[in-house]
């Protein structure tokens, strides 16, 4: 609503949209204005503060698993303009989320499920400059945008997990056997050396008694 006074106050960390005749006339900072009323009048009021905007967005990967992609695009309002920010978009979340959901049905469709989980940050900051490239001509500056969670189906995940679980149980087999395997040379080995040890004593106890004939 505007507000219909010879004065107007805009706060810290917005900046005044003034009109005059129902035409863009000026951006206010903050503080107190006079304005020429009824010629012209503070019709909106935009704010410079850091937003933030989630995103969730379902795809499939190259090897046909569904996934949603949760990503969060911070965004800031441009000072030097703040006309095309308030005048040329309607609805700035829905523009940007449209465009962050181009960006990810471009990329994800092109990877595995195991190359997307590792190409988080690469995603990240293809986002980041389409996003930043577009939006800038809007009057928006994109400061971060972060894939922060790749999930897939739930049936997908359960299979994970057991692939996964199959990959230990296997590995842990395998090194049980080996451990066993170690055991039974290394009893062998003990076994063949007490062996020998013996036959060694046998002899010597033999040419011993022979020695003792041969002198008596």
């Amino acid at each position: 609503m505007a507000d219909c006074c010879c004065f107007a106050t805009v706060k810290t960390a917005e900046l005044g949209i003034v009109e005059r005749c129902g035409k863009f006339s000026a951006v206010k900072n903050a503080g107190m204005s006079c304005y020429c009323f009824p010629f012209e009048c503070l019709v909106d009021r935009v704010s410079t503060r850091v937003c933030e905007l989630h995103n969730r967005c379902e795809t499939k990967t190259k090897d046909n698993v569904f996934v949603v992609v949760s990503c969060s695009v911070q965004y800031q309002v441009i000072r030097e303009k703040v006309f095309e920010a308030y005048y040329l978009l309607d609805n700035v979340e829905a523009q940007m989320r449209a465009y962050v959901y181009d960006v990810i049905r471009a990329h994800i469709p092109k990877m595995g499920l195991d190359d997307a989980f590792a190409a988080k940050e690469d995603l990240s900051l293809a986002v980041k400059t389409h996003l930043g490239e577009v939006m800038e001509k809007f009057g928006f500056q994109i400061l971060t945008a972060l894939v922060t969670d790749l999930t897939p189906d739930n049936k997908v995940r359960d299979a994970m997990n057991e692939i996964n679980a199959s990959r230990r149980q296997k590995e842990a087999a395998y090194q049980k056997a080996e451990g066993d395997k170690i055991i039974k040379v290394k009893k062998a080995e003990a076994e063949s050396e007490s062996m020998y040890l013996s036959g060694v004593g046998v002899a010597k106890q033999r040419m011993a008694i022979m020695d003792g004939l041969r002198e008596s």
